[in-house]
């Protein structure tokens, strides 16, 4: 079976030195291990070996079984710098994305990072992306520096994104109200989650899918709340009359069509997103290399699925090859 991992994040060296630069609203650090800390308003991540140095990363992949990944850049994301650093750094960031898919293509395919701050340079370079560089899609963030990705700015992005037929993979970021999630980590393991459920049913509810039916969507872990709480949107379709303002059908009909990273490792979540969503529309997700992912993880808990074998393909590689129309 072909393992092909769609939520892991890396930091391209570059990237990180044009951080050290001093032009950034990141300040970065080095720890007694000697790796790079990205420091940014309300939280911080170390940037481990496997953030960094794809030559050791691929030999983890092969240690595992893994396949192919797919990178992303993760938080803070480009857009918590002025909007003229943003579209600098987001195109280095894809131009390094670029070359590890040419130099490293065995292993690593990426969606672009996109400086959301500006939604008419995002617009460029999502179409630089896809077209030039050859990345099906690209990541968003859950909400760009406080304002929902369902705001009208960002549907020029939208509409380019609908005419290439792209991926859109949504990932959490700083989340709405994260004032009351400054201790225990409550900010990732609670906010992250609602943050991209907010995102999912906010654009939803503003009818982006419907009004832009060619992008391909997809939620980082598991979608947040989404499967579980869907029922609760349709019951607000129907009581709610500017819940119907902008969408002809109720909202889970639209949330079944997008697809849903497995980065919640229990099987009976797995299982209640593959009854929500069905078994095609889920894909494997480690999160590797931050300290809350796990490869094996990841592959324990698809493999204690109680699904056909023909099933548990498609969720490890199959699915994710389809949507980034690749044969295998």
């Amino acid at each position: 079976m072909s393992v092909i991992d769609f939520h892991n994040h890396y930091y391209p060296p570059k990237y990180i030195d044009a951080l050290k630069s001093g032009k950034s609203s990141v300040k970065v650090t080095i720890d007694a291990e000697g790796n790079p800390v990205l420091h940014y308003p309300g939280d911080y991540n170390v940037a481990v070996r496997g953030h960094r140095d794809l030559a050791y990363r691929a030999g983890v992949l092969d240690e595992h079984g893994v396949d192919k990944q797919v990178v992303t850049l993760t938080t803070p994301g480009t857009h918590v710098e002025t909007p003229k650093r943003a579209v600098e750094l987001a195109s280095l960031v894809n131009d390094e994305f670029r070359e590890a898919m040419e130099t490293r293509g065995k292993h690593f395919t990426a969606l672009a990072t996109l400086p959301l701050n500006d939604p008419a340079a995002s617009v460029k370079e999502l179409d630089r992306a896809c077209r030039q560089l050859k990345m099906p899609g690209a990541m968003l963030f859950s909400n760009v520096n406080g304002d929902a990705l369902s705001d009208e700015k960002f549907w020029p992005i939208y509409e380019v994104a609908n005419d290439l037929g792209a991926v859109l993979y949504i990932h959490p970021t700083d989340p709405v109200g994260v004032e009351a999630m400054q201790k225990y980590w409550l900010m990732p393991l609670v906010g992250f989650l609602m943050d991209t459920t907010l995102a999912a049913a906010s654009l939803v509810f503003a009818g982006v899918p419907e009004r832009f039916p060619k992008i391909k969507w997809a939620l980082c872990h598991l979608g947040g709340a989404v499967p579980y709480m869907a029922e609760r949107f349709d019951r607000g379709f129907h009581a709610f009359r500017d819940c119907r303002a902008h969408i002809q059908r109720p909202p889970s009909s639209y949330l079944r069509q997008f697809y849903y990273d497995t980065v919640n490792f229990d099987v009976n979540a797995l299982e209640l997103a593959i009854k929500f969503a069905g078994v095609d529309r889920i894909l494997a997700g480690s999160d590797y290399p931050h300290q809350i992912g796990s490869i094996p993880s990841m592959l324990d808990s698809i493999r204690k699925l109680p699904i056909s074998d023909s099933d548990r393909a498609g969720i490890l590689g199959g699915n994710a090859a389809r949507l980034l129309g690749r044969s295998g």
